[in-house]
């Protein structure tokens, strides 16, 4: 019997991204999605059901404002997906975005190669690898894997995001919904139940396992399991700058009460070092994309996601306030800074740039820039 390999995602007006991700992952073997949405106005409600009328994919309304006690978006989707039979069918769940890449490093690519080389794990922690822009502006309607290709270095001090992880689990190690531990999480799986710690082989994107002290409820790494060696999870928190003018108006799923501002552009957009390593599965998942753009009614729904992408970042960059936020952000000086970012201080990310001192951007001046040519 074939395994269920889930993902679980939410979904707010992604449109023009849904298809490439869902062919890369499927092209590496996942073979289930679990998509919730809510206030949708750009065509990814529709998108999805189209795919769901084909078999691919479950989409559900939010129903996160009907649960008691307070949930944010993603919180309360997880919360409900606990008691769906489709969650505890799974085999294997992930919790992961839709600007969220599982890049698999070894032997084909695939999940077979991966659990494989970490030995047959019950959890796989992969670490964040944070992709800037590429000192891209305009939105294209292209694959984001192929567009941004600079990042954060694989040693990266802050900000703490660079530590973060998402978690790949097995279920049928124990008998709560996330195997031995109680509950779906953002980042990993929560409360562990009697005997989770002793028992459960986890470990981390180098194959080793993670410290005793991350396992009851750690969401990113120290120095001991930082690394990439099996797996990374490649983070496109940004893409290109008209599409996070669009991606800061629809706000957060998570931390819902917080802009993605300045700071948040100054701390996820790492210029700093190239890695194309993600290429190499590409010819796979394009071979997924063709098949599902040749579903009845595919092709229309993306290209009316596309559009009303596009009117969007039109109506944003006409408002005072979404084209001084775009002229911020594509300016020389946040493209200089975005290759250097190893100079700042934590509190520096976290406060924005209007915190780095003058004496940072004339030190970085004076170095050549490794996106020139």
């Amino acid at each position: 019997m074939t395994e269920t390999r889930l993902i679980i995602t939410c979904m707010k007006n992604e449109g023009p991204f849904i298809l490439e991700w869902l062919a890369y992952h499927r092209s590496i073997g996942f073979n289930d999605f679990l998509v919730f949405t809510n206030d949708c106005d750009d065509g990814t409600v529709e998108l999805l059901d189209a795919l769901q009328g084909h078999g691919l994919l479950t989409r559900i309304d939010n129903p996160y404002l009907e649960l008691e006690g307070g949930f944010n978006p993603q919180k309360g989707a997880l919360h409900y997906a606990e008691s769906l039979d489709q969650v505890q069918r799974a085999t294997w769940i992930l919790i992961s975005d839709v600007d969220e890449y599982v890049n698999i490093h070894t032997g084909d690519g695939t999940l077979d190669a991966l659990i494989a080389a970490a030995d047959d794990p019950d959890v796989i922690s992969m670490q964040w690898r944070l992709f800037g822009n590429s000192d891209v502006a305009g939105f294209r309607d292209a694959w984001v894997t192929e567009q941004f290709d600079h990042c954060a270095p694989k040693f990266c001090p802050s900000p703490v995001q660079a530590w973060a992880v998402k978690t790949l689990f097995r279920t049928d190690v124990g008998r709560f919904v996330a195997g031995r531990f109680k509950k779906l999480g953002v980042h990993r799986p929560l409360m562990p139940g009697r005997g989770a710690t002793a028992n459960t082989k986890w470990v981390d994107g180098c194959g080793r396992p993670v410290l005793k002290k991350f396992i009851p409820g750690g969401w990113r790494f120290g120095t001991h399991s930082a690394g990439y060696d099996l797996v990374t999870m490649n983070h496109y928190a940004i893409r290109s700058a008209e599409s996070f003018v669009v991606k800061r108006d629809r706000g957060r799923v998570n931390h819902v009460d917080r802009d993605q501002g300045l700071a948040y552009w100054l701390r996820m957009n790492f210029n700093m070092e190239r890695d194309d390593s993600i290429l190499r599965h590409l010819p796979r998942a394009r071979a997924e994309y063709d098949r599902l753009m040749a579903l009845r009614g595919m092709k229309t729904r993306h290209a009316a996601a596309v559009k009303a992408h596009r009117a969007k970042i039109k109506d944003l960059l006409k408002r005072e306030d979404g084209a001084a936020f775009f002229g911020e952000i594509t300016s020389p000086r946040m493209q200089l800074i975005s290759r250097h970012l190893n100079l700042l201080s934590r509190d520096m990310f976290n406060d924005g740039p209007q915190t780095i001192p003058a004496e940072i951007f004339e030190r970085v001046e004076r170095v050549p820039d490794l996106m020139a040519g």
